[in-house]
Order: C-alpha cells, then structure tokens, then sequence
C-alpha cells in the first residue's frame, strides 16, 4: 500500500463531506468544492475520517490511492482553512495594482499587462509589489500563481521579474573587462 495513501484524513468541525456516484462534495465554512474520483478509488467515510480504499493492489493503484488521498486533503483543508500563496515583484519601477478584478502589471514592457482572476481566487497588492492570492482550490491557487509568475520570470542577472516569495534566485556573474 501507500505510505501517503494509507494515512487517514480528518474531517474538522463545521465540514460536511458527502461521497455518491464517484462525484466527491466537501462544504465547509469557505465554500464548497466539488472532484470526480477515479472509479478504481473509494472512499470510506465514518465517525469524521476519511479512508481511500483501492480495488486492487497493485503499483498504479497505489500510486493512484496516494494521490486521490492528497486531492481530497487538500479539499478538505480549503474548504475549512482555505490556502495562500504570496508573489514579489522585484525591480525598479516594477509593480501591481488590483482594479476590480484584474491585477495590472507595470513591469518593463511597453504596455501595462492586465490579468484577470479566474472565479475563486482573490488577491491582494501590499506596497505595490507583493501579491497574496488566496483561494479554497489549492491546485486552481498553483495555476494562477504560476501563470502570473510566467508573465515576467525572473532573470538570473539582476533578479528582476515576478517570483514566489519563498523562491531563492541564484544570480548568475555577469561580464568582466579583461585587461
């Protein structure tokens, strides 16, 4: 079995989980989310824990039973706690401002850049140049957060563009004069 997939998961107060039909519904104080669960996996749901349970015992199934395991974790974390993710905006002259519900990037092109959120996400701009994104869908919350980093990845010169705030840039050398 796997290790990841044999451990159980809690369901926290205030969260109702219903499973039927292969159709996984989690509703917590957030908001509610909804996955079709591969028809391999089951869920056992009794006394507030979770168990994945696999037809049959071999490696994809386990692989599967530890994903499916992780997937509905990370439903039932959003739904009760919700997720966030934090993005810098590193050079001069570079920031971010929120109209409505698009973020307008200034970030060394000709034109400002406008993203819009998709439904779920919200986010917030702190000084200009730190962005926090938070959602109840944690892998919705990576989609965005990366496409908004590919908007302007950073160089490995100066370090210049937009990264995760948990993110090292290694910065490269630059040119040296010889003599």
């Amino acid at each position: 079995m796997s290790r990841v997939g044999k451990k159980l998961i809690n369901i926290p107060e205030k969260t109702e989980v219903v499973f039927s039909d292969q159709l996984l519904t989690v509703q917590g104080e957030k908001g509610t989310l909804k996955r079709n669960i591969h028809p391999e996996a089951a869920l056992e749901i009794n006394d507030n824990v979770i168990k994945v349970v696999m037809a049959r015992n071999d490696r994809p199934s386990r692989a599967l039973q530890g994903l499916t395991r992780s997937l509905v974790a990370n439903m039932v974390d959003g739904v009760s706690k919700g997720f966030e993710r934090t993005l810098e905006i590193n050079g001069i002259g570079y920031r971010a401002e929120l109209k409505g519900e698009d973020l307008v990037f200034n970030i060394g092109f000709s034109h400002p850049v406008n993203f819009s959120l998709p439904q779920g996400i919200s986010a917030t701009v702190e000084k200009n140049t730190v962005i926090k994104l938070s959602g109840i869908d944690k892998e919705l919350l990576g989609h965005v957060a990366s496409a908004i980093r590919r908007i302007r990845p950073p160089e490995p010169y100066k370090g210049k563009g937009i990264k995760y705030a948990e993110e090292k840039i290694h910065k490269k050398a630059g040119k040296t004069g010889t003599k």
